[in-house]
């Protein structure tokens, strides 16, 4: 009997070093036991359709045949009544999976699955990077996004070529895996990045300027200058290496990137807010005049919590049809400017009218903040999930046999749903697609936003920090939907379960809002609530 348990201790003993002695052998992922109250096997039924519609062009580290296998192992699951939502919710998942990339570096996310002429190593591109780390953060697998958090600044990556808000989204991923060693690591990189932005972008006044090609938003009407976006991008940076030298105790440090997010925020408020529009407008560099078009990137300082609650008027133009509101937008510039169009001429990737993913994806965290965080009345939780549905409807395409499909591409048109850039592209040249541009359906799956983030952060509401008591601050109500369950969330090596279930009827574990902790009941109460619990 002795030597039977020393057999098995040993066993148990091997096991624990081999885990812990060489990290790529450590499976960070979660078995389908670890979820509570969703099964994969009703659910996978949305990958096989995904694969059965795919034509599968370009194959990275992880294909459709593997697809199954991977969500199953690495995605919280997710259920609601708006089938069309939990659909494009799965239906993201599935193409992020697509570009997940291993390399000599290390693993990387791509933008586009062909190559691309204007992308950097390993096709790589830095413009849609803190979208990837947004959505991606909610992975099991902590190697893909620890590994691409380095590369951009050890691996041969190039941070500046496009806007990044680098330090603000690495820093939202290590909230979730809760890595304090990888952020303070970085510290030193995130820093050099900051000065070398203040070295090409800082103008004298104190506000930062960029080009609406390299911010990823060319042919705008607003132009080139000092824009919301990049001026932005810089406090979330500036606050969030503030706090990683909190981290570290450097005080030094806190104090000098704290007065620069103040500064930058103090700018932004009074040299680009343009009162009598009630928006948030780009300043040209060499004029001392705001342009005269208000566009949707002049949300983005929500997205960082930068404006006060008088600036909230600003989002009376998203409900106006001849502002931002149209059935597959929202749109890029408002509708009712003399220069807004949707063109299918001239340069494939226009902000001057079409919607973008991108942008919206900003547009949706930043209203979610406004929701969380700010005293106002011109925005609603009914406007939120409205715009949530918006969106999910735009990601779909009618394909050669006339069936619907889930889609992702470039830009779109916003009154009809046509994936603009994609109906210009597949006949660019001699009737066919262009190499030059990037070669046969360039921007399918294109990765260049995010979606499953905003059902997790802000629609349920899993708030993350480095603390041991989580907020749930979910932005669905109780008489929007009558149930909803994420489940097998993965969180500071935990596994979440959330459930709504109005009559207790759909999951049989009683009325009301649940949150569960490693199968442990934390939380019950008979309305969906913002909720505090202890790990």
């Amino acid at each position: 009997m002795k030597l039977v348990l020393m057999f098995a201790f040993c066993l148990f003993l091997g096991s624990c070093i081999n885990q812990k002695g060489d990290p790529s052998l450590t499976k960070n992922t979660a078995s389908e036991s670890s979820s509570y109250v969703l099964k994969w096997t009703d659910l996978k039924h949305y990958i096989n359709e995904f694969n059965k519609n795919d034509e599968e062009l370009y194959v990275q580290n992880y294909p459709n045949s593997k697809a199954a296998e991977f969500l199953k192992e690495n995605i919280p699951y997710f259920e609601c009544p708006d089938k069309e939502i939990e659909k494009t919710y799965y239906f993201r998942w599935w193409t992020y999976r697509k570009h997940i990339k291993k390399t000599s570096s290390g693993f990387v996310i791509t933008e586009f699955l062909p190559n691309v002429p204007w992308a950097g190593v390993y096709n790589t591109i830095n413009c849609p990077a803190a979208h990837h780390f947004y959505e991606g953060r909610w992975l099991h697998d902590t190697r893909f996004l620890s590994d691409y958090a380095k590369f951009w600044f050890r691996g041969g990556g190039d941070p500046r070529k496009y806007s990044f808000w680098a330090a603000n989204s690495i820093l939202s991923y290590v909230k979730v895996i809760n890595q304090k060693d990888l952020i303070i690591d970085l510290l030193p990189d995130l820093v050099e990045n900051y000065q070398q932005w203040e070295n090409i972008r800082l103008a004298d006044d104190g506000l930062f300027w960029q080009s609406d090609n390299l911010d990823g938003m060319e042919v705008s009407i607003g132009g080139s200058g000092k824009r919301a976006t990049i001026n932005s991008y810089m406090y979330g940076d500036a606050v969030a290496i503030s706090s990683i030298a909190n981290m570290t105790g450097n005080k030094s440090l806190n104090s000098k990137f704290k007065q620069k997010a103040d500064m930058l925020k103090s700018l932004i408020c009074s040299k680009l807010w343009d009162g009598d529009a009630t928006f948030f407008k780009t300043l040209p560099s060499d004029k001392n005049e705001l342009v005269g078009v208000r566009e949707l990137h002049g949300y983005t300082p929500w997205y960082f919590n930068i404006p006060d609650d008088e600036h909230a008027k600003a989002w009376r133009h998203i409900l106006l049809e001849d502002g931002f509101k149209a059935p597959y937008g929202p749109t890029s510039a408002e509708q009712r400017h003399p220069d807004f169009k949707i063109a299918y001429e001239g340069h494939e990737c226009q902000w001057n009218g079409p919607s973008w993913p991108f942008a919206t994806s900003v547009t949706l965290k930043a209203m979610a903040n406004l929701l969380r965080d700010y005293k106002q009345n011109y925005i609603s939780k009914s406007d939120f999930l409205e715009l949530l549905q918006t969106y999910s409807k735009s990601q779909r395409r009618i394909n050669e046999k006339g069936e619907e499909v889930c889609w992702i591409d470039e830009n779109l048109n916003p009154h009809t749903g046509d994936w603009l850039s994609r109906t210009r592209l597949k006949t660019w040249k001699n009737g066919s697609w262009s190499d030059d541009k990037g070669g046969v359906e360039r921007g399918k799956d294109y990765n260049h936003s995010a979606f499953c983030d905003f059902i997790i952060s802000d629609l349920i509401g899993i708030r993350p920090s480095f603390e041991k008591t989580l907020t749930i601050n979910p932005l669905i109500t109780s008489d929007q939907w009558e149930y909803f369950c994420l489940d097998h969330l993965k969180y500071h090596d935990h596994i979440l379960t959330v459930v709504w279930d109005a009559d207790g009827n759909k999951y049989q574990k009683g009325k009301g809002f649940f949150i569960y902790v490693d199968n442990i009941l934390k939380h019950h109460s008979k309305v969906i609530e913002k909720t505090d619990i202890v790990l």
